[in-house]
């Protein structure tokens, strides 16, 4: 079972690795899961219904209702049942109905439905009805294999792809025909499915996965895995004498949708011992997707086998990377990695892909009637999965008593590990797996050993780790196949960021599928204090060694330097991206930790800076008229953090620009920004505080007037996320929103300075033809009125007790002008309180706070004297703006005992000749004089 990336998705989900793109997804579709425990049937939770009603869903329905139950001799089981679908606006935002979902306190995750894609990988195809050239039968002697078995009827291989031909004569005979519900419109074998006679297309919702034009790769894959041997003509399927069930997941017509995972669980409940998934896509860690892998492979104990992926790189690949699937690499003749291969550390084998006969697919003739039979040759990831598929079946076939995850080990320890000894591949050693693909090993006997990590936790468990972070590392180890002595596990960095300072867990002897833990003494890592690049992957690799020479390697990954800093000294907690967005990257809630408050729920669903001069030139980086983000801002310097920092208990700052405008790009506004955070841990109205201010240099060569600047806050806050109204403090020039039947948290955001303040407040929920409607985005002319409109007393409040609504505000101010070359600081606070009271202290305390260093700015730095009391020597301590200084010191009776010329910087005055006593220090420099009482003993 591969290790997973949980810690990256939450990017990663962590998985979250920089690069990849995100898949695309179902419009208007969601999933989640509630939470364990949650209590009453969906439809009896009332909070869900309320945030259901607020998202305007238009349904909820349970996914898999006759999914089995979580089994407590299991390990690892899941529990399906909890998994809901919703319909919902098209134009929501997955970060919007993240926030409203997790805040009734019943669900556990909200994700989208993404798009995989088949994975075929045209290569001259050519008639070849001969099958003479079946070289990946040969390379991974499956002649061989076929003299200890030819597999089973009772083994079925669950086929999850576009549709079929199952009527060509190489699949007719292997179809895994339902005879308990026969064709008859009726439900006879009582599974929810009527006539699911030759299996079922989960994409369109019908019962013939039947192949259509636009659909050659289910046949070809499906004749790989188990196409008919003996039968005179065409080729031989490596599971010859096992049988494959069609499942539709692709739709080929308008109405239907991708299904890919709904099939994996029609599979399993249907008795597939194995699943072959020949399609994927590059990023996305889902945990929906996680949960369906783990069901099928831990509660149905079915064999997953997926391609690897067709894209050249080193990547996670979906579902080939997902906890208990088989990844499969494809090679060549010659055993090289295929060209077109994905290559990573978390494949596990690798299998023929390139040149490979298969069925084809064209000259249909009718409905599900005679076809005629045709073959050729193709390539891809796609089709070395089947293989190894196939190869799985047999496994089965021949060792009953192994379950799926002994069957993933027996394959792995099987390959031949020469792949590694072929030139070409020596830049890809532990990319492609354990080896090639060698079916006879794989069925031979049961002598192959094979101890796995099965399980890791770490602690603290974060999307991303900072520099100067520390975590312990806890894993579970088991045995999977012969007992085997001698076990050690040894952890090292192949990243110079990242440092095991212990690594050593001696496990001694384990028996088939016994299992052991480091928990009490957990491995410890620490990330170095400076010097990662932003958005860093480092990889820690596991060594596995037992007696009689047995070795493994496994690796885990971890995001180092992540793309935003926290702040988070009290008890408000902010996560400050580098590219101005505030809580999270994008809409997506992908990166950052968003706005919490006490370790609340998060209370803000999208939020960052906007700047604008007029409708048309507009610059940030929130929700867009198209649904996903403007993309305005890029990075220049990373947001870092600095723990304590010079004016408060956390820090952070950062710079990025935008672009400059043209005939090409008018849109933009032509500024570079400078930001900054600040966080305290006391007093006690500080720590509902986060500072924001901004430095903003005018690029352009014009005059910028006006120009606005403001913060967009869709807050969703606790009670009930919809059921807010928002108002305006205009003693503190704060806007700020709550629930005004269960107020528990306050939240706003503040303008500090002399500049003009305004604020917008926004109906999220107002209909169309309303000045700013969310319901198809928001577009840089809606930005600019929430910017501009702000300083009108109309546009100030929204909502009352008996009509609140989800809320959003946008807080500004206003610069006259900039000249060009000329930069200004607008200043910010984010504020949170359990009361209004509370959060007007906030507001005033912030204040202050500005207040304070403004006036330390316009003053030259003290000089600092130490120690006071002093003995032989005091030190004086110069700012180094202040140039050189005189320091006089006089006794109580105001004459002068001691004088001494410093250098910029400072020195020490000597003070061995004075008697002890007290005296008054004074300071002469260009810029000012300074007097500091002293002791000397």
């Amino acid at each position: 079972m591969k290790l997973l990336y949980s810690l990256l998705w939450l990017s990663l989900w962590l998985g979250v690795v920089p690069a990849l793109a995100t898949p695309p997804t179902i419009p208007g579709r969601l999933v989640l899961k509630l939470r364990a425990g949650a209590g009453a049937p969906a439809a009896e939770l009332p909070a869900l219904q309320t945030a259901l009603k607020a998202l305007h869903a238009t349904s909820l329905a349970q996914k898999f209702p006759a999914s089995q139950a979580p089994d407590g001799e299991r390990e690892g089981s899941v529990d399906l049942r909890r998994v809901f679908e919703l319909h919902v606006p098209a134009g929501l935002s997955l970060a919007k109905a993240r926030t409203v979902l997790l805040a009734t306190g019943v669900v556990e995750y909200v994700e989208p439905l993404y798009i995989r894609e088949p994975l075929y990988l045209p290569n001259d195809p050519f008639a070849d009805s001969t099958g003479n050239s079946q070289y990946g039968l040969r390379l991974t002697h499956a002649y061989r294999a076929w003299d200890f078995t030819k597999g089973d009827t009772s083994v079925v291989i669950g086929i999850t792809d576009t549709g079929m031909r199952y009527m060509h004569e190489e699949l007719r005979h292997q179809l895994k025909y339902n005879y308990a519900d026969p064709i008859n419109g009726v439900d006879d074998d009582g599974d929810g499915y009527i006539d699911n006679f030759h299996g079922w297309d989960l994409s369109n919702n019908n019962n013939d996965p039947l192949y259509n034009d636009l659909a050659t790769h289910g046949t070809a894959v499906a004749s790989i895995a188990a196409g008919q041997a003996d039968n005179g003509v065409g080729l031989a399927g490596v599971a010859m004498k096992c049988k494959f069930l069609p499942l539709q997941v692709f739709p080929g017509t308008t109405t239907g949708a991708f299904a890919g995972y709904e099939a994996i669980v029609y599979a399993a409940d249907h008795g597939c011992k194995v699943i072959n998934m020949s399609w994927g896509g590059a990023g996305g860690y889902s945990r929906f997707e996680q949960d369906v892998c783990t069901y099928a492979a831990v509660n149905r104990d079915a064999v997953l086998v997926a391609a690897a992926g067709n894209t050249p790189a080193d990547l996670l690949f979906y579902p080939a990377s997902y906890d208990h699937v088989l990844s499969v690499a494809a090679t060549d003749e010659n055993d090289a990695k295929a060209d077109f291969s994905t290559y990573s550390h978390r494949i596990d084998l690798a299998a023929p892909g390139v040149r490979i006969t298969v069925a084809g697919g064209s000259n249909v003739n009718g409905g599900g009637g005679k076809v005629d039979a045709d073959y050729a040759r193709g390539g891809g990831t796609s089709f070395a999965s089947p293989l190894v598929a196939g190869a799985a079946a047999l496994v089965r076939a021949r060792f009953p008593q192994l379950n799926a995850e002994q069957v993933q080990a027996q394959l792995r320890q099987s390959a031949d590990t020469s792949l590694y000894d072929v030139q070409t591949n020596s830049n890809y050693r532990g990319y492609l797996g354990t080896g090639r693909l060698n079916i006879a090993r794989a069925v031979a006997a049961l002598a192959q050993r094979e101890v796995r990590i099965v399980s890791n936790t770490l602690a603290p468990a974060q999307a991303g780790y900072l520099p100067g972070d520390t975590a312990r590392l806890a894993i579970t180890v088991r045995n999977l196949l012969l007992p085997v002595t001698s076990v050690t596990v040894t952890l090292t960095s192949l990243s110079p960021y990242l440092t095991v300072r212990q690594g050593s867990f001696v496990v001694g002897s384990l028996a088939t599928l016994a299992q052991a833990t480091n928990s009490p003494t957990p491995f410890r890592l620490a990330v170095v204090a400076t010097g990662i690049p932003l958005n860093t992957k480092a990889t820690l690799l596991y060594r596995i060694t037992a007696a009689n020479g047995f070795h493994s390697d496994q690796y885990l990954n971890l995001l180092l330097n992540p793309d935003y800093v926290q702040l988070d000294a009290g008890d408000l907690s902010l996560s400050l991206t580098s590219q101005g967005t505030i809580g999270y990257d994008d809409v997506t809630g992908a990166v950052g930790q968003g706005v919490s408050y006490r370790n609340s729920t998060p209370l803000l669903s999208e939020g960052g800076l906007l700047l604008a001069t007029s409708p048309t030139r507009v610059s940030d980086r929130l929700r867009s008229s198209s649904g996903a983000n403007r993309q305005s801002f890029f990075v220049l310097t990373q947001t870092q953090r600095q723990v304590p920092g010079p004016r408060a208990d956390q820090e952070a700052s950062g710079m990025f620009r935008d672009s400059l405008p043209d005939s090409q790009r008018p849109r933009s506004v032509g500024v570079r920004v400078r930001q900054h955070g600040q966080s305290w841990a006391a007093p006690a109205a500080r720590r509902n505080v986060i500072l924001l201010d901004y430095t903003l240099r005018n690029l352009t060569a014009d005059t910028l007037k006006p120009l606005y600047a403001g913060l967009f806050a869709d807050w969703d806050l606790p009670g009930e996320t919809a059921r807010n109204v928002a108002r305006w403090d205009s003693t503190n020039r704060v806007g700020y929103c709550y629930d005004p039947l269960n107020p528990a948290v306050y939240a706003g955001v503040q303008v500090l300075g002399a500049r003009p303040a305004g604020v917008y407040s926004i109906n999220n929920a107002a209909p169309a033809g309303t000045p700013i409607y969310f319901g198809d985005g928001f577009s840089p002319a809606e930005k600019y009125l929430a910017l501009s409109g702000g300083f009108n007393r109309a546009h100030r409040e929204v909502g009352t007790a008996t009509a609140a609504s989800d809320v959003s505000q946008v807080v500004s101010t206003l610069v006259p002008r900039l000249a060009p070359g000329d930069s200004t600081t607008v200043v910010f606070a984010i504020l949170a309180a359990p009361t209004l009271v509370e959060l007007q202290a906030a507001a005033q305390a912030a204040a202050a706070t500005y207040q304070q260093q403004v006036l330390a700015a316009a003053q030259p730095l003290a000089p600092e004297f130490y120690p006071n009391p002093a003995q032989s020597q005091l030190q004086v301590r110069l700012p180094t703006s202040l140039g050189p200084a005189t320091v006089q010191v006089f006794d109580t009776q105001g004459r002068l005992a001691a004088q001494a010329a410093l250098p910029p910087g400072g020195g020490p005055v000597a003070l061995a000749t004075l008697a002890p006593g007290l005296y008054v220090v004074r300071v002469l420099a260009a810029t000012g004089r300074w007097t500091q009482r002293i002791s000397h003993e």
